[in-house]
Order: structure tokens, then C-alpha cells, then sequence
């Protein structure tokens, strides 16, 4: 069995900002961070989380975006650090989130930092958005990484794929699937035409409609804080779309305790059996305990249980 632990949204700690620093939408993400998000997001639950993954010794991380707040650099900076102590980026494929692009920002003062954790499988850093959809092998599983993150007006946090990302998807997922590897998506926004206009990924529908050619096994994504569960329609059954809670989230938060999922993949006679196992924070902080389970088999609907 090939082991996945999937987390996002770890929200890092802010830096204390200059003034200049603060032009545009920075400023009312800054002051939010400091009245009300600062408390929803605790570095001691994130170590919990971390120490859990690594307790687990899973075959590899999957992040899906949000490691920052307001794309300061410092902050990425100081994300990089974290990174490496996650671990390397053999073992550890990101893709970027909303807040991660929250302003543009000069590539090697920003994402550029994490530039290896983003690459595909024998290409150097990355050293622009050009580089998704990206791709790596690990095992049978094919981690397609995706990137919906764009720089938004004040008030958004709506994610995009674009037609061209989107058309580079749908080929390589229909090479991967005839190669009959486990395809996984990575997403940072729910890829659903459901959530809310100020926060959706605004070619939802598009991207759909490309599952629905060529499918994959399952999409993971982030951005909404929760664990859940949705489904697309696709060429060989239900795809399972399962989104994981923040990693940094205070018991006590409206998100309730943090989370990651711990996901078990193997092959089976009809195709595939994906076991998402649910993973939350215990009272001490110390690390994590079991919180439900999820089943998939080979794209088809989910069975629940306890």
C-alpha cells in the first residue's frame, strides 16, 4: 500500500510588517490577521499535525497551497524554513493557494523560494506559473499539481485555472490513466460550482467537464478549512473530491480541531481502493488520532464508515 498524507492551509505565523509593506490589499489582510485570525490559526496545532505525519512515516506529503497570509516576503521566507523541516522536496509536492498570491510579488522573492517543492519530476525550480500542471511519480500514484491561484481584488479570494492549464490537464491525465496509474489532483480551491462567489474557482465548471473526459481517481484540495466530501462525474464512475480542514486550526476555532488526512492507495482487481483516513488534533497537541474514515474503490460512490 502506498501512504498520502494530505494537508493544507497551515497559515504560518505573520511576521510583523512595515507600513510600506502594507499598501493595497495587504493592509486589510494584515489587520485581520491580527483581530481575528491569529487566533484561529496556532502554531501548536500545526506542530501536533507535523509530528503526527511524521510519527505515521508516510511514502509522501501532499500540501495543497496556503502556507502563507498576505504573500509578505518574509513570510515566505520563513515558510521555506518550515518546508524544510516538513521535509524534502522528494518527499514533499506543493502547489500554491490563494493567499500565496494574495498581491503579485517578484517570483524569487516569493514562490520562487518553494521553486523545487513545485517542480515536476526531473525539472530544476520553478520559475513561474508556467511550470503547472506539474507532475510526479511516486510509487503507482501520479500527483498532478495544479495551480489556482491568482492575485484578486480586495475582498476575493476566488481561485482560476484558465483554459490552457485546464487543456494541459486533460492530456496528461488521459496519458496517465491509459499508463493505469492512480491519478491524483491537487487543488487548492474546491473545484465545485456550489461555494460561494467571493471564494469559488470561477472555471469550476470547465475544470469538470474535463474530469468528465478523462477522469482521475480522486482531487484533493484545501481553501475551505473543513473536512469534506464532494463528487464529479467521471468516464468510469464517481471521482471523489475530499477536501481536508486547516492544519493550524485551534481546537476551539469555527473550524473545529486541525486535521490531515492520511490516505492509503492500492491496486485492486476493478481498479483502485483509496482509503482516506481523517486525522485530528488530540487535546495535548501532542499529535493526532483517528476521526473517521472515508472508502473509495476505483471512482466509484463512497462508502462511509465510522
Amino acid at each position: 500500500m502506498f501512504t498520502l498524507a494530505h494537508l493544507s492551509d497551515p497559515h504560518l505565523p505573520m511576521p510583523q510588517a512595515r507600513v510600506l509593506d502594507l499598501l493595497g490589499k495587504r493592509a486589510t489582510g494584515y489587520y485581520n490577521w491580527w483581530r481575528n485570525r491569529v487566533q484561529l490559526h496556532r502554531p501548536e496545532a500545526l506542530a501536533g499535525v507535523v509530528a503526527d505525519i511524521k510519527a505515521q512515516k508516510p511514502d509522501h506529503i501532499a500540501l495543497t497551497g496556503d502556507l502563507v497570509n498576505i504573500s509578505l516576503p518574509d513570510e515566505f521566507a520563513r515558510a521555506s524554513t518550515w518546508l524544510e523541516g516538513l521535509g524534502t522536496p522528494e518527499q514533499v509536492t506543493v502547489i500554491p493557494g490563494n493567499h500565496d498570491v494574495y498581491v503579485a510579488t517578484l517570483w524569487r522573492e516569493g514562490l520562487g523560494r518553494w521553486g523545487a517543492y513545485m517542480a515536476g519530476d526531473g525539472q530544476p525550480p520553478a520559475t513561474d506559473f508556467e511550470v503547472f500542471p506539474t507532475l510526479r511519480r511516486r510509487g503507482p500514484v501520479a500527483l498532478v499539481g495544479l495551480n489556482s491561484g491568482l492575485p484578486k481584488p480586495p475582498l476575493l479570494a476566488t481561485g482560476t485555472l484558465g483554459d490552457a492549464q485546464i487543456a494541459a490537464a486533460e492530456k496528461l491525465l488521459g496519458e496517465l490513466g491509459r499508463e493505469g496509474l492512480c491519478r491524483v489532483v491537487m487543488i487548492h480551491h474546491p473545484p465545485l460550482t456550489t461555494e460561494s462567489r467571493f471564494k469559488r474557482l470561477t472555471d469550476a465548471a470547465a475544470f469538470q467537464a474535463m474530469i468528465r473526459r478523462v477522469g482521475c481517481e480522486i482531487v484533493l484540495h484545501g481553501h475551505n478549512h473543513r473536512s469534506e466530501v464532494a463528487r464529479i462525474a467521471g468516464p468510469q464512475g464517481a471521482v471523489p473530491v475530499v477536501g481536508v480542514t486547516s492544519a493550524s486550526a485551534a481546537p476551539g476555532s469555527k473550524y473545529g480541531r486541525a486535521r490531515y488526512h492520511l490516505i492509503g492507495i492500492e491496486r485492486e482487481a476493478a481498479g483502485w481502493r483509496i482509503a482516506v483516513g481523517i486525522r485530528a488534533l488530540k487535546a495535548d497537541a501532542t499529535g493526532c488520532e483517528p476521526d473517521g474514515r472515508l472508502v473509495f474503490n476505483s471512482g466509484l460512490p463512497a462508502a462511509l464508515a465510522a
